[in-house]
């Protein structure tokens, strides 16, 4: 059986500046941007999040602004058909996600594991640190 859950939450900012965006964002939340974070580069910002809380990240898109969640997992392929049986629609299939949209409009995004929470219970590796061995950063459900 595979594992999944919640792992991030993105603000898609459409926006020239990212960091001005980040910065009120940080403010908003009370979380500082993380500049040293390996997910803060390019159109993305991440801000400093707990380890046992889905992470925040600020990205700049060219779509409208909205806000889209990130479920991790374990099985990409199974994620996506248990949620394809539940009613979810597959928008479009990235090298290291997929795009779907919920059967009430919502877009969200399947993406690997990241976090420890999820990694120390599926890997007999030992745990990874968020965005460790992962490129989910940018993940645009757009």
């Amino acid at each position: 059986m595979h594992h999944s859950r919640l792992c991030a939450i993105l603000i898609d900012c459409r926006t020239a500046d990212v960091d001005a965006a980040a910065r009120f964002w940080g403010e908003a939340l009370g979380r500082p941007v993380d500049p040293e974070h390996p997910g803060s580069r390019g159109n993305y910002r991440m801000l400093e999040t707990p380890t046992d809380e889905p992470i925040v990240q600020i990205q700049r898109v060219d779509h409208e602004s909205r806000v889209h969640i990130d479920i991790e997992t374990d099985d990409i392929p199974a994620e996506v058909t248990r949620l394809e049986k539940l009613g979810a629609a597959v928008v479009d299939r990235l090298e290291r996600w997929v795009v779907m949209q919920a059967p009430t409009g919502q877009r969200f995004c399947i993406v690997r594991v990241c976090s420890v929470r999820v990694s120390r219970r599926t890997s007999t590796a030992g745990p990874r640190l968020p965005f460790d061995n992962c490129d989910n950063a940018g993940t645009a459900a757009g």
